[in-house]
């Protein structure tokens, strides 16, 4: 049932980067119980509450305070995503919950850390990404001058970054360190991620790109960006090393001596506009197929539909069928011990804290 197959995880329920780092657990054979508000809503579809248990608790009730705390007693991994403080004051707290069990690694995970001038601070996806540099990967760097045409506005990737990326797995990895520490000294400890911590990790490539001549702001390259086709889908470029860049000219029928100099960055402009006008001949299945015979590093963008049913991912089953839904499978694949399809996300409160402890036993 995967390689976490007898770890014992409680999760305090919270926002999605914690939902993620406990589903991440789960998939690789972790038995997950969630502790959920009494009477929340369900989705037993949804990606981010699939293969766990659900006790429901109020955490206003002392009762019910002390059933979580029996859970964490006979835990292996508490985490926890709440504004800090907010486990301390429930009596949650690491202190309160290693004094009776020492081995327990304690995971919290928040925006801006727990120490420092802005640990209480709010902030979204987009907040950890703009302080930790990831927005602005089209200004020149070390001040160099704006190329002629001035680069757009800073965007969002399409996915929650940070929030995932950087936060959730951020987690998920600090609790098997501290698991692994555990296995010499025998006790858990405090493991504390920040989703900017993660951010500004997820950075390192570009910031050695950006030493590089004409490489500064290649998240912003006509050889590192998407274009639209005749029938108005996209393909996505990635044609950044000389080779695949001499392939994508070769199938897009342009001679590389009538072309800008693709090293100046000032002639980014001019060949954007070439190869814009080169993709928008055909329809993307024309550029599918050609691409799919030459190595440029040149594919389709595909929708979530396209993406679940693409023969490449097909046969590595990337997507399986939870609730009659197509979701990411389990990552990554272990040759001994398999993680199994997830199970659908249960209702709040649709196990007991009884039944889990006489698991746990």
């Amino acid at each position: 049932m995967g390689p976490l197959e007898n770890l014992r995880v409680v999760e305090l329920a919270a926002g999605a980067p914690t939902a993620y780092a406990a589903g991440l657990l789960a998939d690789l054979g972790a038995d997950v119980v969630r502790i959920d508000r009494p009477g929340g809503r369900h989705q037993a579809a949804d990606p981010l509450g699939r293969g766990r248990r659900s006790v429901a608790a109020d955490l206003k009730d002392e009762n019910d305070l002390n059933t979580v705390r029996s859970l964490t007693d006979r835990a292996d991994v508490f985490l926890e995503g709440l504004r800090p403080g907010m486990c301390e004051r429930l009596g949650l707290g690491p202190d309160a919950l290693t004094k009776s069990n020492p081995r327990l690694v304690y995971a919290r995970l928040s925006g801006w850390g727990r120490t420092g001038p802005w640990a209480a601070r709010p902030g979204h996806d987009i907040s950890f990404l703009a302080m930790a540099g990831l927005l602005d990967g089209d200004r020149p760097a070390g001040g160099a001058p704006m190329p002629p045409t001035p680069p757009a506005p800073p965007a969002p990737p399409s996915t929650y970054l940070s929030t995932f990326a950087g936060g959730g797995m951020l987690q998920a990895l600090g609790i098997l360190a501290a698991l692994h520490e555990r296995d010499r000294s025998g006790r858990g400890q405090v493991v504390d991620a920040a989703m900017v911590d993660g951010a500004a990790m997820l950075d390192v490539m570009i910031r050695q790109w950006r030493g590089l001549p004409g490489m500064s702001t290649v998240t912003d390259a006509p050889f590192y960006t998407t274009y639209a086709c005749q029938d108005g889908l996209h393909v996505a470029v990635g044609a950044i090393e000389p080779r695949f860049y001499a392939t994508l000219l070769e199938c897009l029928a342009l001679d590389p001596a009538a072309l800008p100099d693709r090293a100046d960055e000032a002639n980014w402009p001019a060949l954007r506009d070439l190869l814009a006008a080169a993709f928008a001949e055909h329809p993307r299945h024309h550029w599918t197929k050609v691409f799919d015979e030459h190595e440029a590093c040149v594919v389709p963008v595909l929708d979530q539909a396209e993406a679940a049913a693409h023969p490449a991912l097909r046969e590595r089953d990337t997507f399986v069928e939870v609730a009659g839904a197509h979701q990411p499978a389990p990552a990554p694949r272990f040759s001994r011990t398999p993680a199994a399809v997830p199970a659908p996300a249960p209702a709040p409160g649709a196990h007991s804290a009884a039944e889990v402890l006489d698991a746990w036993a």
